[in-house]
């Protein structure tokens, strides 16, 4: 479980440096979380929601096109980089790193002129779910 949420602070990390943008961020570090409808005891998932604001938009959108290009080169495969199915098609890009069991959604937030709060880049890391060794329980 502690090597789970190490990868996942550690991929974090290095979304974090491909963006290299000096705004704000929201991130209150790698979590454990139930996986589905498994026992909780047994069976978890690790994952790390983080915002990065208070930058200009077209900084956050070349920053989407540099995570779309260096991604790969930390063993991610980028599934899909474009328009979201929401009413604003806001950019996202969606990868998965098959080795570790981990997926990323990267969501460029545009809210220029639509809203009071802030344009933001998102990200949502999540893994897929491990089981803890036999006569062990998941820590939180």
């Amino acid at each position: 479980m502690d090597a789970a949420r190490a990868d996942a602070a550690t991929f974090s990390d290095q979304v974090k440096s491909i963006i290299d943008l000096p705004g704000k961020t929201s991130d209150a570090g790698p979590m454990v979380t139930p996986c589905g409808d498994r026992d909780f005891e047994k069976f978890y998932s690790v994952g790390h929601v983080w915002s990065l604001y208070d930058v200009p938009v077209e900084d956050m959108g070349k920053a989407m096109e540099r995570l779309k290009g260096e991604l790969p080169e930390y063993g991610w495969k980028i599934d899909r980089y474009g328009p979201d199915s929401s009413r604003a098609k806001s950019l996202e890009l969606t990868a998965d790193a098959a080795k570790k069991k981990f997926s990323l959604t990267i969501t460029l937030l545009d809210r220029r002129g639509r809203s009071e709060d802030p344009s933001m880049i998102s990200v949502a890391l999540g893994s897929a779910c491990f089981q803890v060794p036999e006569g062990t329980k998941v820590k939180i």
